[in-house]
């Protein structure tokens, strides 16, 4: 194996949507949500990538100029805390997805928590207790950093083809050391989707696939780990 849990550079998990109308979708998030606007990034591909802040967590909303195609996805419900409320609140993204306004605290929430199908609970939990990290505060609901990720089993789950498409498609994990935390990953059998690469000197980052298929991308970000980026992948 090649080193242990990775060590986590940021209390948060992230969370990326895709969606075509970037008016519609700038309205729901800093609206009807009430998310602050943090800063846009160019991803490339006809892709952009615009930011919000939830309690720490990045609500990635990526922007495509070029159409996408529904495709499966395992994400099935953002929650995240807001004082705007006083009770839980469901409103749905321009994509059609649930997100769930709960007051802060609200099921232990005190960011986010990402519910996502599973086929098989067990290899679920193995992922995000034994491969991240996660501590599983109730069967099937885990705990990483401040974020919780539930996983329920659902029948005949469809396995998501790829990641552009409409909807949330993956959520971010910020570590310390990327090139430790991917190769584990990997060596777990969990399929590597993409090796570390570096995106100037800003960070490094991959992407790995839960065993439903849904996309993890394993970060190492600059900002957050208070050191450059490493110049190569080895590690002493």
């Amino acid at each position: 194996m090649t080193s242990s849990i990775p060590e986590l550079a940021k209390r948060q998990l992230d969370v990326g949507t895709m969606l075509h109308d970037w008016e519609a979708g700038q309205t729901f998030w800093a609206e009807t949500v009430g998310l602050p606007y943090s800063k846009f990034e160019k991803i490339g591909g006809g892709v952009r990538q615009h930011r919000f802040d939830a309690n720490g967590s990045v609500i990635k909303v990526n922007h495509s100029r070029v159409p996408m195609d529904p495709l499966p996805t395992i994400h099935r419900r953002l929650r995240i805390a807001s004082s705007r409320v006083t009770e839980p609140r469901m409103v749905h993204d321009p994509e059609g997805v649930e997100v769930e306004l709960v007051p802060p605290g609200h099921d232990g929430i005190i960011d986010v928590e990402i519910i996502n199908a599973t086929a098989d609970l067990a290899e679920a939990r193995r992922f995000w207790v034994e491969g991240i990290g996660g501590t599983e505060i109730e069967p099937g609901r885990f705990r990483v950093g401040d974020s919780i990720v539930r996983c329920l089993e659902e029948e005949g789950l469809e396995r998501p083809a790829e990641r552009r498409a409409p909807g949330f498609r993956y959520l971010t994990v910020q570590v310390q050391h990327v090139d430790e935390a991917w190769p584990r990953l990997v060596e777990m059998g969990f399929p590597g989707e993409m090796a570390p690469v570096s995106l100037g000197d800003t960070a490094r980052v991959s992407f790995v696939r839960d065993p439903d298929g849904g996309y993890l991308e394993v970060s190492e970000r600059a900002e957050f780990t208070g050191r450059p980026l490493p110049t190569s992948t080895s590690r002493p």
